[in-house]
């Protein structure tokens, strides 16, 4: 057990990590976030990165069979809208934004916050305005009332449990009635292969297949940030990604009761947001949110390694999705010298 350094370049793993392999077989890295670079001038190494995350690495066969069974009940009632809803007192506490809640549950936000992360004095409205603090659900409620969607629209939560109870969601279902998530749209069997951690996974991918994703906090979340890069490798679907600093003093206003021009301000600062298309990517945005261009193949490349395969993608991740389905099984046999996997280029749509 080895303890990477964060950020670390390509050559701490071919050199330290490689020597502890040599000399144990296998070695186990922790912690594993952020443990490699973001930018590395070695397009094979990107690429290997995006065969890993989108490629080799899979949810057991049980959490593709009941994401799909999900999916397919939602879609068969028309398109539907998934929305990350990061609003759980763990990540309310690390961003220090308290102000909302009742002086009791102030207390528990600070005594967490104390037990479990650096003292830090954080100042509400400062973090506010920075694009600090985490939507609240009647917040993400009305940037999706001035983008246009109306009471008819169907949406998914993935979410944990919500900190400060149901008066929070009250805004937002009001609005948005038409509302599951992995227990409402799955009842008996299904939800109870969505319990834990397994409920986790079943969000990923039914946000990952959904028409529409929206994640209400991208900041330091790895299943926000995984997501919208894995949306982008696999045909550009539709993100909308709040641009919180910008939305603060909208929303500021509108608590004040200075509303007029409310939903056209939101509009104009949702109009500048990327929603799922290429464009470049700008430090601080990570490589696993866009990992454009080194994992995009071209038509006319000038190294024949980013050439487009010849096949039609979609029919081949749909047909890779099905027998995903249909395995009850996955075996990995490993010997001290080789892994072998039986099958290949397989894919977690």
């Amino acid at each position: 057990q080895i303890r990477p350094p964060r950020d670390a370049p390509v050559t701490w793993y071919t050199t330290v990590a490689l020597e502890k392999m040599k000399s144990y077989g296998a070695i186990y890295l922790t912690p594993f976030s952020h443990r490699l670079a973001e930018d590395i001038n070695d397009p094979e190494i990107q690429r290997l990165r995006c065969r890993v995350n989108y490629h080799a690495l899979r949810f057991k066969p049980n959490i593709m069979k009941t994401s799909s069974e999900i999916v397919n009940k939602l879609r068969s009632e028309g398109h539907f809208m998934s929305i990350h809803l990061r609003f759980e007192m763990d990540m309310l506490a690390f961003a220090g934004c308290i102000d909302i809640f009742t002086p009791q549950e102030q207390k528990i936000l600070i005594k967490y916050r104390k037990e479990n992360f650096a003292e830090k004095e954080l100042v509400y409205r400062e973090r506010r305005l920075i694009g600090k603090c985490p939507l609240t659900p009647e917040e993400v409620g009305l940037i999706l009332r001035a983008l246009g969607f109306d009471n008819t629209t169907h949406i998914y939560l993935a979410s944990g449990e919500l900190f400060g109870g149901k008066r929070f969601m009250r805004p937002f279902k009001a609005m948005f009635p038409r509302l599951e998530n992995h227990s409402s749209v799955g009842p008996g069997k299904l939800e109870e292969n969505t319990r834990g951690l397994a409920g986790s996974a079943v969000d990923y991918m039914v946000c990952l297949l959904s028409d529409i994703f929206m994640p209400t906090y991208d900041g330091p979340s790895n299943f926000a940030n995984n997501l919208i890069g894995h949306r982008l490798y696999y045909g550009f679907r539709t993100t909308i990604t709040p641009n919180r600093k910008a939305l603060a003093p909208i929303f500021m206003d509108r608590e004040v009761g200075s509303t007029a021009g409310f939903e056209e301000r939101v509009r104009q600062v949702m109009m500048k947001t990327y929603v799922g298309g290429p464009h470049k990517r700008i430090h601080p945005e990570p490589f696993y949110t866009n990992s454009w261009p080194e994992c995009f193949c071209q038509e006319n490349p000038r190294n024949h390694a980013d050439k487009c395969p010849p096949d039609n993608i979609y029919e081949v991740l749909e047909n890779q999705f099905r027998s995903e389905e249909n395995e009850e099984s996955i075996e990995v046999k490993a010997t001290s010298q080789t892994v072998s996997i039986s099958q290949t280029e397989e894919t977690v749509i």
